[in-house]
């Protein structure tokens, strides 16, 4: 199953955005350029053509008699004749001279305009008088008492300025478009690696919650996207792995219902054609059966609906002070039939006089059920289970220790996870301890397990001492109980209750 779902506008609109962003920035420096450069070209050329004009400043100082003559020197002298147009202007406002060869100008509104300046000098640009775009200025030379000699005009084309204004404007305007195009492209590129993942994202994630949890996505980087997608499959994995327990604690589940069951339903057949037969011993057998399993199936329903409580955070406890001799001995004393004829040595050494602890009864029953449960399951004949509570450092500690099958350190460390369950080829539904540790972290305890493969397992659950309670009762001697509830004799364990312990740890 493939799903492609289509970015909805990200990379458009950011195109878009982008680009016209770009554009208007680009669009508004073009104009200030194309400004800019035209006034420092205009200018340029004002600059140069007054500077050339400078050089007729020895007209002024000439007497008006020989005006002309040097006016003419300095005409044939001129450099600059296919650059620029000198015209020389007499006192009566008459163009005696000029570079172009003509010395005739009927209009000349620079020179107007420069007689009644301050400065005495005058600028224009426009249309000459045969339609070319020209620019002008004239100079009145300066009157050293005995009048103005006249004045020095000169004229430029501005077909060619204007055409070096124009290169320089299309070469901004290009380069603009250059880099506009540099933006178009690296943008995309740039949210294409930003928008290809997500979009792929996307995908994978709709792949997964259709239930496709093997999608994975394949971008490695160290960036930001990289870590999400790292999550993103890390959270796949998670959920196949919980997907797969899931669906094996519902095979497991569905095992543990349909063998009591089946049991209860065969052996209630089997009473009913005793009761015709009048066979009483195998109608008692049947309602042993019954009553076992059944109480098998009600103890694994209370399991689910403990797990459900704990899953909704619904799982209440009822807290007391209680001596946690009594419910230890009630449930060694449910699994001592189980560990005779598995033929498991069962041994409690707790006191009578063990220092409360602050908890639920029932709870904690349950938790010890469900260890020592495990303890008797996993042991094989000839195997020992002992518990041992003392009061250690405020707290009171009790030891569960098996000589069963052990526990790898891979499935060590995921033995209390829902529905986990190291060995499948025992009945179980993978929730009790967890369960068990829910319960333990609301009375503000410690459970948590040791084991060797092919040694054993030891289960330490630590409950602290009820608040009013830290006393002499801490020292209490031990007291070894059997199975019953009855002090242990030498006789009854084959020897010292240490000696089993001493024997126990000798073994792991």
């Amino acid at each position: 199953m493939k799903l492609r779902i289509k970015p909805r506008g990200i990379k458009g609109r950011w195109l878009v955005n982008m680009l016209t962003m770009i554009a208007a920035i680009l669009i508004i420096l073009e104009i200030v350029a194309c400004v800019f450069i035209s006034s420092v070209i205009t200018s340029s050329a004002k600059q140069k053509a007054g500077e050339l004009c400078s050089g007729y400043n020895g007209l002024a100082t000439c007497d008006y008699s020989n005006f002309q003559t040097l006016a003419r020197e300095y005409i044939e002298n001129f450099e600059h004749k296919d650059k620029i147009q000198i015209d020389i202007i007499d006192r009566s406002g008459a163009v005696i001279l000029s570079t172009s060869g003509f010395a005739f100008n009927n209009q000349m509104p620079d020179y107007d305009a420069a007689k009644t300046s301050l400065a005495g000098y005058a600028t224009y640009s426009g249309k000459s008088e045969v339609g070319e775009q020209v620019m002008s200025g004239s100079y009145i030379l300066a009157d050293f008492g005995n009048g103005s000699n006249g004045a020095v005009r000169w004229s430029i084309s501005l077909e060619r300025i204007n055409l070096r204004i124009l290169i320089f404007q299309l070469v901004s305007i290009a380069l603009g478009v250059l880099i506009f195009l540099f933006s178009y492209f690296s943008g995309k590129y740039f949210i294409n690696s930003i928008v290809r993942p997500l979009q792929e994202i996307g995908n994978v994630s709709y792949r997964i919650a259709m239930g496709d949890f093997k999608a994975r996505l394949e971008y490695k980087s160290d960036d930001e996207i990289g870590v999400l997608c790292d999550g993103i499959n890390y959270m796949a994995s998670e959920l196949e792995q919980s997907n797969n327990l899931k669906s094996d604690f519902i095979s497991s589940v569905s095992h543990e219902l349909r063998t009591p069951l089946t049991a209860i339903r065969g052996w209630t057949e089997t009473a009913r054609l005793s009761l015709a037969d009048g066979d009483a011993e195998v109608v008692g057998k049947a309602l042993d059966v019954v009553q076992t399993e059944s109480e098998r199936l009600s103890g694994l329903v209370e399991d689910l609906l403990d797990f459900s409580r704990m899953q909704s955070g619904n799982l209440s406890v009822n807290m007391q002070s209680l001596n946690l001799t009594e419910p230890l001995v009630e449930v060694v004393n449910m699994y001592a039939e189980l560990a005779k004829e598995k033929q498991i040595e069962l041994v409690l050494r707790a006191s009578d006089s063990l220092p409360p602890v602050l908890g639920d009864r029932d709870r904690l029953k349950q938790v010890f059920i469900n260890i020592i449960d495990n303890a008797v399951k996993y042991t094989d004949a000839g195997g020992q289970v002992l518990i041992n509570a003392y009061t250690e450092e405020a707290c009171v500690t009790v030891k569960v220790i098996d000589t069963g099958e052990g526990i790898s350190q891979s499935d060590l460390d995921r033995v209390k996870e829902k529905f986990y369950r190291a060995n499948t080829t025992v009945r179980g539904s993978g929730i009790g301890l967890a369960v068990a540790d829910e319960i333990m972290k609301q009375h503000n305890g410690l459970l948590f397990l040791e084991s060797t493969e092919s040694v054993g397992t030891t289960v330490t659950v630590v409950l602290p001492l009820a608040p009013q309670e830290t006393g002499d009762a801490a020292t209490a001697e031990a007291e070894t109980f059997a199975p019953g509830g009855e002090p242990l004799e030498e006789a009854a364990t084959g020897g010292d209750a240490q000696e089993i312990q001493d024997t126990q740890e000798e073994q792991k």
